[in-house]
C-alpha cells in the first residue's frame, strides 16, 4: 500500500516540477440565425434583415432602428409641419435658428453635394418641388412666372451654415428645405450604426430604392462573400440580371419607372431638375455604390440630373464611388459604367 503510494506521488511531484499552462476554455461557436423585419417609415417600407443569436436580441436590434428611422423622420419631414424641418424652413428670412446635430449634418452634407454637382443636387429647391408636385396631381405645366417666382427662393448660396454655433439661416422668406434625396440614405447609416452597437454588425437596412449592408451574413459561400443586392433594371416588366455582392456599402437607384406623369403627350418623371423646374423627362437609371447610404443616395439623383457624360465625370472624381447610368431612347438603351463598377463583386 504504502509502495503503491509512494510511486504514485513520485509521478505527480515529476509532472508538477513542468509549469502547468492554463487550459483555455473551448470557444463554442454562437450560431446566428436570420431575422427580417419592415415597418412603414419616411413614406415608404423600411426593411431590416439582420442575423442574430436568438429572436429576443434581434427584436430588440430591429426595434432599436426602426424608432432610429423615426426620431430621423421627425427631424427631416417636409411633409410634418411639426417637423425641426418645416419650424426652420417656417422661420426663412429670419435670424439664424440652432438646430439639432443630426439636423446641421445632413444640411452640411446637402450643401457639399450641392457644390460637387454643380447644383444637380440642391435640397432648396423645395419651392420646385412643391409646385411640381402640384402640377403632376393637376396634369398641368407650371406658369413660367411661378417657376421664376420658385427659382427666387432657391439656391444653396441661400442657405448659410454656422458650425461653430450648429445654426442655419435662410436667407429668404418662404425659402423651402427637401431632404427626399439624401434623408432616407442618411437613415439607413443611421440604422446600422444603432444595430452596430448592440452587436448586430451582420445586417441591411433597405427604405425605397436605398440600401446600407454591414458584414456579410454568417452563411456565405467562401467565394461569394456578401450581401447579393440585386441592380434594378431600367423598366418595371423587366427582372434583374445583374447581382452585386457588397459588404459594409450603400447601394442607391434613381429612376423614373415608378413614378411619372404625361403631360401635353411628354412623359415626365418625378425628380426636378433645378435648372428647369420641372420633372425630368428623360427613360433614365442610375445606380451608385458607395461607403455610406448618406453618399449614395445623393449622388445617384444628381448623376440622373447630370446625365451620362457629367454624371460619370462627377463619380470618376471621387474616391471608392461606383456608379451604372443607363437609358432608354426608343429602342435603344445606353449603358454606361463607372471604372469601379466593372471592379464590383459579383455573384458567380
Amino acid at each position: 500500500m504504502k509502495t503503491v503510494l509512494a510511486i504514485a506521488f513520485l509521478a505527480f511531484a515529476i509532472y508538477a516540477e513542468e509549469p502547468v499552462a492554463p487550459v483555455a476554455p473551448v470557444a463554442v461557436a454562437t450560431v446566428l440565425k436570420r431575422f427580417e423585419f419592415s415597418q412603414p417609415r419616411m413614406g415608404t417600407t423600411f426593411r431590416i434583415v439582420l442575423y442574430a443569436p436568438d429572436e429576443v436580441a434581434a427584436k430588440q436590434g430591429s426595434d432599436a432602428a426602426f424608432a432610429r428611422i423615426e426620431e430621423l423622420n421627425g427631424i427631416f419631414s417636409d411633409y410634418s409641419a411639426d417637423s425641426e424641418l418645416s419650424k426652420l424652413c417656417a422661420q426663412a428670412g429670419g435670424p439664424a435658428v440652432k438646430v439639432s446635430s443630426e439636423l446641421f449634418d445632413i444640411l452640411s452634407a446637402s450643401e457639399k453635394a450641392a457644390k460637387e454637382s454643380d447644383g444637380a443636387f440642391d435640397v432648396t429647391i423645395g419651392p420646385l418641388i412643391k409646385l411640381w408636385r402640384l402640377s403632376r396631381s393637376q396634369k398641368t405645366l407650371p406658369l413660367p412666372e411661378r417657376i421664376a417666382a420658385a427659382k427666387e427662393r432657391s439656391g444653396i448660396g441661400l442657405m448659410k451654415l454656422d458650425a461653430a454655433n450648429s445654426s442655419v439661416r435662410l436667407e429668404k422668406a418662404e425659402m423651402r428645405l427637401d431632404l427626399g434625396g439624401i434623408a432616407k440614405g442618411y437613415a439607413a447609416d443611421e440604422a446600422l450604426i444603432v444595430l452596430r452597437g448592440q452587436g448586430l454588425t451582420r445586417a441591411l437596412i433597405a427604405g425605397g430604392g436605398d440600401i446600407r449592408v454591414g458584414k456579410a451574413p454568417p452563411d456565405c459561400p467562401p467565394d461569394q462573400i456578401g450581401w447579393k443586392v440585386a441592380v434594378a433594371p431600367l423598366d418595371l416588366n423587366e427582372k434583374p440580371t445583374e447581382f452585386l455582392l457588397l459588404e459594409d456599402a450603400a447601394v442607391s437607384t434613381s429612376g423614373d419607372a415608378e413614378q411619372h406623369v404625361e403631360i401635353g403627350g411628354v412623359r415626365y418623371g418625378h425628380i426636378v431638375d433645378p435648372k428647369t423646374g420641372l420633372g425630368m423627362n428623360c427613360r433614365r437609371s442610375v445606380t451608385v455604390v458607395a461607403t455610406s447610404g448618406t453618399t449614395s443616395d445623393w449622388m445617384d439623383t444628381a448623376v440622373y440630373v447630370l446625365g451620362a457624360e457629367r454624371g460619370m465625370k462627377m463619380i470618376e472624381e471621387e474616391f471608392g464611388i461606383s456608379a451604372l447610368f443607363m437609358e432608354r431612347t426608343g429602342d435603344t438603351v445606353k449603358r454606361v459604367e463607372s471604372l469601379n463598377w466593372t471592379k464590383l463583386p459579383r455573384v458567380k
